[in-house]
């Protein structure tokens, strides 16, 4: 599969190809020497606002379903981006898409719906 997600702290495998963190907020305490990606888009992580609801800052955490729905509708200003990452891909380039040490679930996160819009953008 062209698009990978892992946690930012797992290691770097053979075939990973351009590790691409995409959390809104940068790990911390990590020195920029022991960074594990090559490139950070924050932007391509959920909001502040919706990283706070998701997590539940300020009420009850928010069901997957309204994350799922709130994030595609974010991202849709990104498309632009997606598309670049999508490009990519179709050059024959891997991305591996990483999110936060913390997110055990890839099926409940934001890089899993990310890598769905990449993927389908890479189809004609």
């Amino acid at each position: 599969m062209p698009v990978r997600m892992r946690r930012w702290n797992d290691r770097r495998l053979p075939g990973d190809g351009l590790r691409l963190l995409v959390c809104r907020y940068r790990p911390r305490g990590v020195r920029k020497t022991d960074e594990t990606w090559d490139e950070w888009d924050a932007d391509l992580g959920p909001s502040r606002t919706l990283h706070a609801a998701a997590y539940g800052k300020s009420g009850p955490p928010i069901s997957w379903e309204e994350y799922r729905t709130r994030y595609l509708a974010e991202i849709e200003s990104r498309r632009a981006r997606i598309e670049e990452l999508a490009a990519r891909v179709r050059q024959g380039e891997t991305i591996t898409l990483l999110c936060s040490s913390a997110c055990m679930d890839e099926t409940r996160c934001h890089r899993s719906l990310l890598r769905e819009l990449i993927e389908n953008a890479v189809a004609p």
